[in-house]
């Protein structure tokens, strides 16, 4: 009996075919998630570089947003995992159930607050924006806000099938949120040229079918974690305790992350004021597009933290430390491997790249400077700065990642932004900006590895 109980323990939780079918959906969804915004930045470039910047500027503002509602959801994707990893479905799905339940609250107060002082919180965040961005700008807000409760209870939604090892479910639903978005693009901004508007409504109309397709999943009571009595609300606060232990210190994380970027991104206006845009090119345009490209190489990254979350999360209510250690190694050596692959294609290939974006060509020759500088930073100290945090996070060590990143971010990022790109420091203009960046990649990297090297991470208990 003890033979048998020791081979037990050292069973591996997940296998390299389960973790390849858990992670590679969740890369091809975060790939078709990101699509929706970068087709909307794509698409309205036919409308004027003025649409474009405001079609960016509101699209960092909802990041922000959407990270509030990520955050929240993988707190509840956390618990939810480590009931499972337990061997407790009941406890999953009740967590399950308060999760929907305080993104949509959330969700519904934010919206409401967006939709009422729109106006003064772009005006608030970007300051000095040209009147043509700005009604660009307050158009997309518009509409874009309208559709935070239904991007909520998708990502609640999502996280819950990741939890359960289903990442085929989210991959599916971001697929038709992509066709959806494109196709009402399409029609809206080249058929009846509304331009932003056209943009907006796009992401409205795909966001809604979004939260209405898993919305209808995630009540069958064919899966392991499913909601019951949708429309019986209960709010059980240990539970949500537990929920919120994980999700706000990731909240308040990634939206400090993301008024920080905001407020570079005011730095970035301030660069195309008083500039001769035809010479010197739009700072705020190829910044726009810069970030779009990038991110595409983060895909992996952002995929291997996902899947982080549910093996650590199930690892750790298992109660086996060192498969959650075995387990994380083994898929930042996967992420180092496929980010570092594409940063050499995206390098080589920028030159051609970035004329897909009809851009004149100064703000061309700007976002390529900074996107070939990206791409070597990238593959060196991106794996470490935002996936390894998310194995932290899934073993309860949230409040530990909240203050590093907070801290790297206002005095590394926004900081050496300013230094680095400011008139008054080097002078730099965007690539200052993109180097203040790489700064904060490096020091929250190498904070993060030592401290999972260490281990105190393992002591944390979320159930």
């Amino acid at each position: 009996m003890a033979e048998h109980e020791e081979i037990k323990e050292t069973k591996p939780l997940f296998t390299n075919k389960q973790l390849t079918r858990l992670m590679l959906p969740l890369v091809i969804e975060q790939l078709l998630l990101m699509t929706v915004g970068m087709a909307d930045t794509m698409m309205v470039t036919t409308a004027g570089e003025a649409v474009v910047s405001g079609v960016s500027l509101v699209d960092n503002l909802n990041i922000l947003i959407i990270n509030i509602f990520s955050a929240l959801s993988t707190g509840g994707a956390v618990v939810v995992s480590q009931y499972l990893g337990r061997k407790d479905p009941e406890q999953a799905r009740s967590a399950a159930k308060q999760l929907l339940y305080v993104v949509t609250i959330v969700a519904l107060l934010i919206m409401a607050v967006g939709l009422a002082f729109r106006e003064s919180i772009l005006r608030g965040v970007f300051g000095n924006i040209s009147q043509d961005v700005m009604d660009s700008a307050l158009v997309y807000f518009l509409l874009t806000a309208a559709a935070y409760p239904f991007i909520a209870i998708y990502n609640a939604g999502a996280a819950l099938f990741r939890a359960m090892g289903n990442s085929k479910v989210s991959m599916i639903n971001s697929l038709v949120v992509n066709v959806i978005n494109i196709a009402v693009n399409a029609v809206l901004i080249y058929g009846f040229n509304m331009g932003a508007a056209g943009a907006g409504i796009g992401t409205l109309v795909s966001r809604i079918a979004a939260a209405a397709i898993i919305g209808v999943m995630i009540v069958q009571p064919t899966h392991l974690v499913y909601i019951e009595k949708l429309f019986q609300p209960r709010l059980q606060w240990a539970m949500v305790k537990k929920i919120l232990g994980i999700g706000v210190p990731n909240g308040i994380e990634n939206g400090m992350f993301q008024i920080g970027k905001l407020l570079v991104l005011n730095l970035v206006t301030s660069f195309d004021v008083g500039v001769d845009l035809a010479v010197k090119g739009s700072a705020v345009a190829a910044n726009a597009i810069a970030n779009s490209v990038a991110s595409v190489v983060n895909v992996p990254g952002q995929g291997a933290g996902l899947t982080l979350v549910t093996v650590v999360g199930q690892c750790m209510g298992a109660g086996d430390h060192k498969q959650a250690a075995g387990y994380t190694r083994k898929l930042i050596a996967v992420t180092y491997a496929a980010m570092g692959t594409l940063d050499v294609i995206f390098f080589i290939a920028m030159p051609h790249l970035i004329p897909l974006f009809q851009l004149t060509l100064p703000t061309a020759a700007i976002a390529v400077q900074v996107l070939r500088w990206n791409c070597v930073f990238n593959a060196i100290f991106w794996p470490p700065s935002f996936a390894l945090p998310n194995a932290l996070r899934a073993a309860g060590d949230a409040k530990f990642t909240m203050v590093v990143s907070m801290l790297s971010m206002w005095i590394c990022r926004i900081g050496c932004s300013y230094f680095f790109g400011a008139s008054w420091g080097l002078g730099l203009g965007l690539l200052g900006v993109w180097i203040g960046m790489f700064c904060d990649w490096i020091v929250r990297g190498a904070i993060f590895t030592f401290h999972f090297v260490r281990g105190k991470w393992k002591n944390h208990q979320v159930i």
